[in-house]
């Protein structure tokens, strides 16, 4: 597992060269999908309900998707850390020195297809 500081955790999401930060983007640790809280709110949740599931929950979670399968099939599962398994790659530090489960941040490939996705499907150029 790895461990990062929050300045770290940052710099990654920067470096991910997304529009805004509704579009930065994570992995889910058993599925293996790409999301970000745009994903969410396309699913059908608020913003605020999506600033407090992504990097955590599945979007899967709040799309009724079952739960992980034994290999990764590009569909998201209903996955959430926090509970008594600790499947996932990444704890951000914060500045107390907490570590925090979080979902691994996506490459700023994976970021910007997500984007790109996202924006094209919605109509956008």
């Amino acid at each position: 597992m790895e461990a990062i500081k929050l300045d770290e955790f940052r710099a990654r999401i920067k470096a991910q060269g997304t529009s805004d930060r509704a579009h930065a983007a994570f992995k889910c640790p058993m599925c293996k999908t790409i999301q970000s809280m745009t994903s969410f709110t396309r699913a059908g949740t608020d913003a605020e309900t999506a600033e407090k599931y992504i990097g955590f929950s599945c979007v899967g979670r709040v799309t009724g998707a079952e739960g992980p399968r034994k290999q990764p099939d590009g569909k998201p599962c209903n996955w959430t850390l926090g509970g008594l398994f600790r499947f996932h790659e990444l704890e951000v530090i914060d500045d107390a020195g907490k570590a925090h489960p979080h979902f691994e941040v996506a490459t700023p490939e994976e970021a910007q297809a997500l984007e790109a996705s996202i924006t094209t499907t919605e109509g956008q150029p």
